[in-house]
């Protein structure tokens, strides 16, 4: 692809605008579809960051790893790992390190396959110094649908798991994950990046894959889920396959539809990885600029609490997503994910920093730091909230030991937890 090549951003058919990224000078850009701007629709499509203009917008300020310099709502679109066999074998039969991939050749692979709702699609338009052609992309593209497309399982259970497993995925995330397709009326299973339809229950999967000494994460996760479900977290509906690999249902694709669904840090531009835009504060604050109603600022409160009270750290900006309602043309705050014990409970952590701060803290969090959150954004009965959490740990300790997490794994959790 040329260094400075251009993506058509495309949203339920609409071409939106153009999307581009000079290396050489470092800047992306983004203009909007003159022909779009002219219907009037979607005025809350992109609330941040971009402005509704027909001039072409340019982008500096975004290079850290987390971003890449494009706008933060693109960047969302890409997986954190891609983890395919076949996108690493064409970068080494390329000469091509993942290093060297850029990011709108990134996007182009997701094309129309990746997480949420937009698109991206080679653009008619080509600079003048165009010097790679995106033929390359798209032979690329045109394997992976191929294997993908003759990949089709009785079932959804290990073996099948793996066999799309070795085919990639665009989902993105540190553990093992894929997206499948199951079928209602049969239970066959395909890859999960090739349809959207109601004919199929659309899954992300997080893989068992035999890592971790003497406990399942993925077990650990779907008794968090049932804990939290069991005090009112909203949260997609979840299973174990095999008693090991945890698959829950996707908030982006819904009846027979693909959800415009964008991550706090995609949203706002704060980047997940910087303290000091790590707050819980952000995500109320954001709440309020969306005109979120307020029982989302609750059930964001509730969901605050759980992590705090659960022992888990890795409550990220990325870990906090919205979901777009392209009718009402509004934003709500989206399904709970990834809640989870996220350390290691065999070591032994000494006041570790959260990746969420509270009133201010990250380490030595009280209950008054946890009041004075409720009482800013007017949370009422907070303190019945925190007791019904408190009073949820002995039921995950039950689920746990239930499902074949060893006592002492459950114990060393449990020690962790602000009961």
């Amino acid at each position: 692809m040329a260094k400075n090549q251009l993506l058509t951003v495309v949203f339920e058919g609409e071409e939106i605008g153009l999307l581009g990224y000079d290396e050489n000078l470092k800047k992306s850009s983004f203009q909007y579809n003159p022909s779009f701007l002219k219907t009037n629709k979607w005025l809350n499509l992109f609330p941040l960051i971009i402005r509704r203009i027909q001039l072409t917008q340019v982008f500096s300020q975004f290079h850290s790893d987390t971003f890449r310099g494009l706008p933060p709502l693109f960047a969302d679109s890409l997986p954190d790992m891609f983890g395919n066999i076949i996108f690493k074998t064409w970068m080494e039969t390329t000469s091509k390190d993942f290093e060297s991939i850029s990011v709108l050749e990134q996007l182009a692979y997701i094309g129309n396959r990746g997480m949420g709702a937009l698109e991206y699609h080679p653009s008619k338009k080509v600079p003048l110094d165009a010097t790679i052609d995106i033929s390359e992309m798209a032979h690329l593209v045109k394997q992976v649908l191929e294997q993908k497309q003759s990949t089709f399982e009785d079932s959804m259970n290990h073996a099948a798991l793996l066999t799309i497993f070795k085919i990639g995925s665009s989902a993105g995330g540190m553990r093992p994950k894929i997206l499948v397709s199951e079928n209602i009326a049969t239970g066959a299973i395909v890859p999960g990046d090739l349809l959207t339809d109601i004919y199929h229950r659309h899954y992300l999967v997080k893989l068992d894959i035999g890592d971790q000494k003497g406990y399942s994460r993925e077990v650990v996760e779907y008794c968090y889920w049932l804990a939290a479900k069991s005090v009112g977290i909203d949260m997609m509906d979840a299973k174990l396959i095999d008693n090991k690999h945890f698959a829950t249902l996707r908030f982006d694709r819904m009846n027979g539809s693909k959800i415009h669904t964008l991550t706090v840090s995609g949203l706002t531009g704060l980047d997940y990885t910087k303290p000091a835009d790590s707050a819980y504060e952000n995500i109320f604050d954001l709440m309020l600029f969306l005109k979120c109603p307020h029982k989302d600022v609750e059930q964001l409160f509730r969901r605050m609490v759980f992590n705090l009270v659960f022992a888990n750290h890795d409550d990220h900006l990325k870990n906090h997503s919205f979901v777009y309602n392209s009718d009402t043309d509004a934003w709500r705050l989206g399904p709970a994910y990834d809640l989870t014990y996220s350390l290691n409970p065999e070591l032994n952590f000494l006041n570790h920093s959260r990746a969420l701060s509270i009133n201010g803290k990250r380490v030595d969090i009280l209950w008054k730091d946890v009041e004075a959150v409720a009482k800013k954004y007017a949370v009422k009965q907070y303190k019945k909230v925190i007791q019904e959490i408190q009073d949820t740990i002995p039921f995950f300790v039950k689920s746990a030991l239930s499902h074949g997490v060893p006592k002492r794994i459950v114990d060393l959790m449990q020690r962790r937890m602000m009961g």
